[in-house]
């Protein structure tokens, strides 16, 4: 393993169990439900149809739990990190897979979602460092959130 390997190693370790941070708010609008309803062919009316989705529970369209899933790479990337030095020579990230996702709330159109982490679990896999995350996506102005995962990651070092 190399040294920065090992010295990130020991910086994630200090720092299990603990939240890394809360991203920036983002806003789930009709258009990016409707694109992502056109990539995954999963045109359902409570996602792609705001007229029949009045007469539902929610009384307006809600995005795919996947793509509630999908924006994690995006909300992550407003996360503090922690200490930088965690990522001093890394050569590479690698999405690895979760360990499990629960969508727990729906999102409707116009919501407003972010997401905050807390490490969870960092091993040693030769050649890797896997941290696992928990990642949760809150929407604003609600008391459960829209989902929460476990997510794993390798991280590669030179």
């Amino acid at each position: 393993m190399s040294t920065n390997a090992e010295k990130a190693y020991a910086l994630f370790q200090t720092s299990l169990g603990q939240e890394e941070g809360v991203g920036e708010w983002f806003t789930v609008d009709q258009a990016r439900i409707n694109q992502f309803a056109d990539v995954t062919i999963d045109h359902q009316f409570i996602h792609v149809d705001p007229e029949a989705a009045k007469a539902t529970p929610f009384g307006t369209t809600i995005a795919h739990g996947f793509l509630t899933l999908s924006l994690l790479t995006h909300l992550d990337t407003s996360i503090p990190k922690g200490d930088p030095e965690r990522y001093s020579g890394i050569v590479m990230g690698l999405n690895y897979g979760f360990e499990k996702v629960r969508f727990v709330n729906p999102v409707k159109v116009g919501s407003r979602v972010r997401a905050r982490s807390v490490l969870a679990k960092i091993e040693l896999k030769e050649p890797w460092i896997q941290t696992t995350r928990t990642m949760t996506v809150e929407i604003e102005g609600q008391p459960k959130p829209a989902l929460v995962a476990d997510w794993i990651t390798r991280l590669m070092y030179g």
